[in-house]
């Protein structure tokens, strides 16, 4: 099968996850990966999410992929930018179907309170700096019926109720990421970041009015107050309280 892309593009039938391939491809391989490399599946045995979770994908009917970037221009403490980049490089593409997509906190892509996409990204470091950075994204398609145990599924062919172009779709991804990095590398650092922090705050997940949380000490009812650059998560609670959390310490009851 042909496939034309703007980017390098490796499109498997089925690996165990494409985040997998991918690094043992630049490990082999080393520069000889270009920037924007993607590799795509249309099945993943062994696809994984945040927190260890399984990825559910019915074969062929979703985007499954992975891409490398090389963003040495970042230092380690700046690697939440590149979660909001991704982020909103899916957030945007797919808001042009629904003005309800949001993204919830780190870096998952909701519709009202259903999740369509998740995304893992794997920061490779030599010393201070990013050397090498993988996300790997599992965005809901064409797939109508979920039968894993996951919560709250959904995918685009439900909330639009017609059947969509998996490649078009991982193009218009892969230009607004191309896009972003780009610009991440070329402008200056504090301008860009801020831009991108505004537009990123602009669209999160339950931004407006108090909602139930967990956090080690139990359940809370909180408003969001913002996310730092470093990507801590900023709420005050119902007595007032401001509570900040870094990534696994606080969770959303859904």
């Amino acid at each position: 099968m042909d496939i034309i892309t703007t980017f390098p593009h490796i499109a498997l039938e089925a690996t165990p996850s494409t985040n997998l391939y991918l690094s043992q491809l630049c490990q082999r391989e080393g520069e000889r990966v270009l920037p924007f490399t993607t590799v795509s599946a249309n099945y993943q045995s062994a696809g994984k999410g945040q927190r260890g979770n399984s990825w559910e994908s019915e074969a062929g009917k979703n985007l499954l992929f992975s891409f490398v970037t090389y963003p040495t221009h970042l230092k380690a403490r700046q690697q939440f930018l590149i979660s909001q980049m991704v982020s909103l490089a899916i957030q945007e593409t797919l808001s042009q179907w629904s003005d309800e997509i949001t993204i919830k906190w780190p870096n998952d892509i909701y519709w009202r309170e259903k999740k369509i996409c998740g995304i893992l990204i794997e920061n490779d470091l030599n010393g201070s700096q990013i050397a090498r950075s993988i996300s790997g994204i599992g965005l809901n398609i064409n797939q109508t019926r979920f039968v894993s145990d996951a919560p709250n599924p959904i995918s685009l062919r439900q909330i639009t109720g017609q059947e969509h172009d998996r490649l078009a779709i991982l193009e218009e991804v892969m230009q607004r990421m191309m896009t972003a990095f780009r610009q991440a590398e070329t402008e200056d650092y504090e301008s860009y970041s801020e831009t991108i922090a505004n537009r990123y705050q602009r669209v999160l997940f339950r931004r407006e009015g108090y909602h139930s949380y967990v956090d080690a000490q139990g359940c809370f009812m909180a408003r969001l107050l913002r996310v730092e650059p470093d990507g801590r998560f900023v709420l005050e609670d119902e007595q007032g309280a401001v509570r900040e959390y870094l990534f696994k310490e606080v969770q959303y009851l859904l």
